[in-house]
């Protein structure tokens, strides 16, 4: 049964991604938008659009009664549901089936076992899959939690049997804490999913989290696409995925895929699907996790590493067609990393972000002159809106490389080359993460990020070298904006305005006194402390925000901004303000009475725009460290925001049901 035309449930990039590959099978797209994304990118590129309600998902984008309204619209003969949203949700599925639509899916029976977890392990053991030791029964209270946590042995997982997203999950080392997590993982199951039922297993002490794809047909075909390693997490989700894994041996990974295409086999699947793992890396054995019945957000590294467009074989299988391909024919082919760009700020504890995108320009894509590849699936464009309804994804930005340390610098290049502005974004950090030598080893577990940021995310400080390197990058900027100056001004007859060569470069508390020689094209920057030259050939000019520049031969991406007779230079996760002065002026400087910020140490501000949902105290309160103080609700995510010491209550500025901007205040202490 050829599919002629496709609605995809879903928005964003996904929804995008999904454009792309129906247009290249030559197959008509409809798109759905609610208020908040009548302008969006996915709108744009599809032949068809229908609106199907308000700005909250809940009354749009999960509705099954209007996406089904918009199929009967549109004519559309099939649905691609993409991830999140309805795309595990046996009633949409079933409403499709009754409706004579094609779900671009799996079976409903499928989707059914593998979406509870304590099913999904039972129908996994028995089909022969590794699963954490533990206890795969309904438990009914606390003191029944701590007697089966002993005997499993600490530490424990308790968690959530409809569990997503790090929700209804505690981590007990012994029997209080198994008491405490067990109610505390009851609670917020019950209010995140409805549904109370708890389940322990064994809690893997260095635990990678190791993926394997599957692709089935309906005609009794099913093979394993490799792995994708997942472990870079914050707070239960995926931030840098790669392919393959680098802690994976050929042998680990057959017996690996060879037991997910197991489970799959047991259930009947077809489409696309992963089987998730936990890798004991001490151990070197794997744990069967969960299934998701979808098509996961890092496909496209595997799509990389194999040369197989998921999304093409999601549509062939569900126009009933046989797998061209056998698992002798899948071979992994290089390496793939991606990192999800998202708007959040690092710096505040990756809040949420939102607002306009003043400035939005990915690297270029495609196959570089290195050889290396870039990718980048994205949803929006310049100019565009970030809603506050929606996953702060902005992009996934990919890159391949013949070898993994390739396809990491060509990662960092890209990075580097990637302009987003007029939102707090994860550039920097992501940056930051590339550059570190215990990635760059390949030594991962999911607590990578707590363990590596302690004390959440700084910035990126210059070592020596790279100090000098944006010292001299900093001086070529300002003797060619110098040189510029002449040309405009200062030609009175007789008294030529002449740029000097001796100056002095002042990075923070470092300062770099540097001479300049050769044409404004390739200057020599001779440092006279060491008396090292650093050579810059440079693509800048004035008013440009990104150029490359070549140091001593070797090419940085550079994002660059004068601001007033400074100069703010980002790359590798640094972000500097240099001042480049004469040496006199560097000396008459240093008299210069240094202005302070004004001090917020008493106050509460608002780390993001949003709606204030609660203020937990009032004037004259004493508030204990750790202490509630309020909750701020912005992008489907509500933040508490707890007192970070003892202290008593001065003023209330602001009260529930409130709307703030960044910083603005909400309660002051004495």
């Amino acid at each position: 049964m050829a599919i002629t035309k496709i609605l995809i449930a879903n928005r964003g990039e996904i929804a995008c991604r999904v454009i792309r590959t129906a247009k290249k099978m030559g197959i008509k797209t409809v798109a759905v938008y609610s208020d908040a994304d009548a302008n969006a990118l996915h709108v744009r590129e599809a032949d068809e659009a229908v609106h199907i309600g308000p700005a909250p998902s809940s009354q749009s984008y999960i509705v099954i009664d209007k996406i089904l309204d918009a199929i009967r619209k549109t004519g559309a003969d099939a649905v691609h549901p993409g991830y999140g949203f309805l795309s595990e949700n046996p009633l949409f599925a079933q409403a499709l089936e009754k409706a004579g639509v094609t779900f671009i899916g799996p079976p409903v029976g499928a989707i059914q076992a593998m979406g509870d977890k304590i099913t999904s392990k039972k129908i996994a053991a028995e089909a022969g899959v590794s699963t954490v030791p533990g206890h795969m029964g309904l438990i009914e209270d606390a003191d029944e939690a701590v007697k089966i946590s002993a005997s499993i042995g600490y530490p424990v997982m308790i968690k959530a049997s409809a569990g997503g997203g790090g929700k209804g999950m505690r981590i007990a080392w012994n029997d209080a804490e198994a008491r405490e997590g067990f109610q505390s993982s009851k609670n917020e199951a019950k209010s995140s999913f409805g549904d109370d039922r708890i389940f322990i297993e064994k809690f893997v002490t260095e635990p990678r989290h190791i993926e394997i794809q599957v692709l089935g047909d309906e005609h009794g075909n099913c093979l394993y696409l490799g792995e994708r390693e997942c472990s870079i997490q914050r707070r239960n989700q995926k931030v840098i995925e790669e392919a393959p894994s680098p802690f994976l041996d050929e042998a680990t990974r057959r017996a690996m895929g060879e037991q997910a295409v197991a489970l799959a086999k047991a259930v009947g699947y077809h489409s696309a699907g992963t089987v998730e793992f936990i890798v004991d890396g001490k151990a070197n054995k794997f744990y069967f996790l969960e299934m998701n019945t979808r098509l996961q957000v890092e496909h496209p590294v595997t799509e990389l590493v194999t040369g197989i467009d998921l999304v093409e074989q999601m549509i062939r299988v569900a126009s009933g067609e046989k797998l061209a391909l056998a698992q002798d024919d899948v071979k992994l082919n290089g390496w793939a990393i991606e990192s999800r760009l998202y708007a959040e700020d690092p710096f505040r504890n990756f809040l949420p972000s939102i607002g306009r995108l003043s400035r939005y320009r990915p690297p270029v894509e495609g196959k570089q002159p290195d050889g290396t590849v870039v990718r980048n699936d994205t949803g929006v464009y310049e100019g565009g809106e970030i809603s506050m309804y929606y996953d702060p994804m902005i992009a996934k930005l990919c890159t391949w490389g013949q070898t993994r340390a390739v396809a990491i610098d060509a990662m960092a290049a890209a990075l580097n080359d990637f302009e987003v502005e007029g939102i707090g974004h994860n550039l920097p950090f992501l940056s930051a993460v590339m550059g570190q030598e215990r990635f760059r080893s390949g030594k991962l577990t999911t607590a990578y990020i707590a363990e590596e940021f302690p004390e959440g995310f700084s910035g990126v400080s210059p070592d020596a070298a790279a100090s000098q390197k944006l010292a001299a990058i900093a001086a070529v900027i300002h003797a060619q904006v110098q040189g510029r100056a002449t040309q405009i001004s200062g030609t009175i007859g007789n008294h030529p305005r002449v740029v000097g060569k001796d100056w002095v470069v002042k990075l923070g508390d470092v300062s770099h006194a540097v001479t300049l020689s050769g044409g404004a094209d390739a200057e020599a920057v001779t440092f006279s402390q060491g008396g090292e030259t650093v050579t810059v050939a440079a693509s800048w000019h004035p008013g440009q925000t990104h150029a490359h520049f070549r140091l001593n031969g070797n090419k940085l991406g550079v994002k660059v901004d004068l601001i007033g007779s400074a100069i703010r230079l980002r790359a590798n996760g640094m972000d500097v303000l240099a001042r480049v002065r004469s040496p006199r002026v560097a000396e008459l400087a240093k008299l210069m009475p240094v202005k302070l910020p004004p001090d917020t140490s008493k106050m509460l501000l608002c780390p993001m725009p949003g709606v204030i949902t609660g203020v937990a105290v009032k004037v004259g309160d004493t508030v204990e460290a750790g202490q509630t103080l309020a909750t701020v609700e912005a992008m489907k995510m509500e933040n508490v925001l707890k007192a970070e010491r003892k202290g008593v209550v001065k003023r209330v500025a602001a009260s529930a049901g409130q709307s703030l901007a960044v910083d603005e205040l909400i309660m002051e202490f004495e």
